[in-house]
């Protein structure tokens, strides 16, 4: 409560100065409220517009069964997020889960015997656990609690048991457990305080263990069944980020930016880290390696463009790669146990992405999958180019930019800010993007400070209070697009736009940078770093502390850069758009803010969804996510064209 209270001493009264909700998931959100901000219905030529280009899709790259005969993946073909199975390469799909909550696969089982499958319901982010047939037919319940995260890990070699975490016994730690389904029982395997997940396992039982301690922060231990043992390998102590795998013999294969700028993937032995990928200027954003130990699938992040290499296990010497299509990435989806097949996810950014499998022993790709495009012309598509802008320090800060044929001049033009804050905008192909495109927008997207992809400095410059030097990047965007882009002596409309942690960006922009953007669309975002590091499942709330700010230590920073301190500034309307279910960004930082500005007698409409969490997953609510983020910008940036 003290938060609180130290809020209506800086802000004075108001919703959110005054603690106007407690808690996250839809029973904090009053029914009259679901009604009052119940979702618009959009005009019926608005909905098949979008409704065509949601057509345009690829199914997820899948996972291969042991024989490399089958092919399981997920596919939003009906308009949710379920499981389909292919019985050779471009055959018939049949689909294996069906109903509205977004279910996927998780595993195969070695022997190829049966599917582990997770199933989450309305976007709470507490999914249950199933096993199915690989011929389909019913879930069979392995666990499935209220407000508790059931998380697969990996079957074992001989197909007995299924691995998974649980944050059952205490809901901001995972503890490990073991089901038999010879017999249908749980055992608790590990039960020691902290965010545990596998990174890996033996044929003996030991387990390569992670624990989450920060944002991007972890350590890597190894736990032995047979003595309960939890031996430290590495980053105990150290604040750096660490993810391992089993190598060859007794070797584990560590990926860590720890010696260097960039992540490089190195073999930890006797205490030392040894490199097995070559010195590069851009991260290794991950890595595969098989059960059999034969071969690591590595990639590349170069500037956002994701590149695939394979290494063999033993010698590190390159393996060369089967033709693939020229591509802005290529990413492993996962190998067979014995190692033969590799799965792999192949955007060329200007088609619909598919899913490949590599067979080493013939040294062929094959495209398995056929992604669709009815109605849809896609020459017209407009790829990501890569540009600059500078912030106001001199950095260069990149941008993934699409720009329409036709326009009115000066452009209008779209900003979407990435969630993460971790993340990072990327190029590929995106029927999402244009839409943008094909309104008239410039669509653009930064990877400002804070950003993955460009070295340990730039991710950990917004970290805790650092987020003051660089929150600037926001407003600099504006001002460098204002000036460059500018046309018949008029500087084009500005809007910006995003979710999650992009919404907070587009709430800061319009708030604090006042005046930078005419328009803002904030869909799950962060009104108030305090109520929201007070409200946010618990889960997440560790490493969310780690990320913007301990409220003890750091509490003038964090409402410093909390939008809603900066209520004053803001100019222009804001659309923001909420899941009632979402546990990391509560309900109640969307309906404070927005309360907060109607008060001022701004333009501030809220849509408020019942039946999602953190963004809309189901496809009806997708299109009127969309769809009324679209309406409202061509409202208030093109007011001349009426639309």
């Amino acid at each position: 409560m003290h938060l609180i209270l130290l809020l209506t001493s800086v802000l004075g009264a108001g919703p959110a100065a005054d603690g106007g909700y407690t808690g996250h998931g839809a029973g904090t959100v009053p029914p009259e409220v679901l009604a009052k901000y119940a979702p618009p219905i959009l005009p019926p030529a608005l909905s098949r517009q979008i409704q065509a280009m949601l057509d345009v899709r690829s199914p997820g790259a899948g996972t291969l069964s042991p024989d490399g005969k089958r092919l399981f993946f997920t596919w939003t073909v009906t308009g949710t997020r379920q499981i389909w199975r292919l019985d050779g390469p471009q055959r018939f799909p049949v689909q294996l889960t069906g109903g509205e909550d977004k279910t996927v696969l998780a595993d195969i089982a070695p022997d190829g015997s049966f599917l582990v499958v997770s199933r989450d319901r309305a976007g709470e982010e507490y999914p249950g656990l199933y096993w199915q047939s690989p011929e389909g037919g019913p879930l069979h319940l392995i666990q499935h609690l209220p407000r508790v995260q059931t998380q697969p890990q990996f079957v074992t070699s001989d197909s007995r048991y299924v691995y998974f975490r649980a944050n059952d016994l205490k809901p901001d730690s995972y503890a490990l457990y073991r089901w038999d389904r010879k017999t249908g029982s749980k055992d608790k395997l590990f039960d020691q305080e902290g965010l545990w997940s596998i990174a890996d396992h033996r044929p003996d039982g030991r387990l390569l263990l992670i624990r989450d301690v920060g944002s991007a922060v972890t350590e890597v231990f190894e736990w032995n069944p047979a003595t309960r043992a939890l031996k430290p390998i590495i980053g105990q102590g150290e604040r750096e980020e660490f993810d391992a795998g089993y190598g060859p013999g007794d070797e584990v294969l560590i990926l860590t930016p720890k010696l260097g700028e960039f992540r490089r993937l190195y073999r930890w032995h006797a205490g030392k880290l040894d490199a097995v990928t070559p010195e590069m200027k851009h991260d290794v954003s991950g890595f595969l390696i098989d059960q059999a130990r034969k071969r690591i699938a590595y990639t590349v992040n170069e500037d956002g463009y994701t590149r695939l290499h394979v290494l063999d296990a033993r010698t590190a010497r390159p393996l060369a790669l089967p033709p693939l299509p020229p591509a802005d990435a290529v990413l492993p989806a996962g190998f067979t146990p014995d190692g033969r097949y590799l799965t792999v996810f192949v955007d060329t950014g200007n088609a619909p992405g598919a899913g490949y499998v590599i067979d080493w022993s013939t040294g062929k790709a094959t495209a398995w999958q056929l992604p669709s495009a009815p109605e849809v012309d896609l020459s017209t598509f407009v790829p990501a180019k890569l540009e600059f802008y500078p912030a106001r320090d001199g950095t260069r800060i990149p941008m993934l930019v699409r720009r329409p044929a036709r326009c009115a001049e000066p452009c209008p033009v779209v900003v979407e800010f990435h969630g993460g804050p971790e993340g990072q905008a990327t190029p590929g192909f995106s029927p999402y993007a244009q839409l943008f495109v094909d309104a008239g927008f410039v669509y653009v997207e930064p990877n400002v400070r804070g950003s993955d992809g460009y070295g340990k400095s730039w991710f950990h410059a917004d970290d805790g209070p650092k987020r003051l030097d660089i929150i600037t990047d926001i407003e600099d965007c504006a001002r460098f697009i204002r000036e460059r882009w500018a046309a018949n002596g008029k500087a084009p409309k500005v809007g910006i736009v995003g979710g999650s942690y992009g919404g907070y960006s587009a709430l800061m922009g319009m708030t604090m940078f006042g005046g930078a953007y005419d328009v803002g669309v904030d869909i799950v975002g962060i009104s108030n770093l305090l109520t929201f590091l007070q409200n946010t499942a618990p889960y997440r709330r560790a490493l969310r502390v780690n990320e913007y700010g301990d409220p003890e230590k750091d509490r003038d920073a964090l409402i410093k850069l909390s939008p809603i301190t900066y209520l004053d500034r803001l100019k222009g309307p804001l659309l923001i758009i909420q899941g009632a279910n979402d546990p990391r960004v509560p309900a109640g930082e969307a309906i404070q803010i927005h309360d907060a500005i109607t008060a001022r007698g701004i333009q501030s409409p809220l849509i408020i969804f019942p039946d999602e969490g953190h963004g809309s997953s189901k496809r009806s609510n997708q299109v009127v996510e969309i769809g009324a983020m679209l309406e409202f910008l061509q409202k208030t940036l093109q007011p001349a064209a009426g639309k």
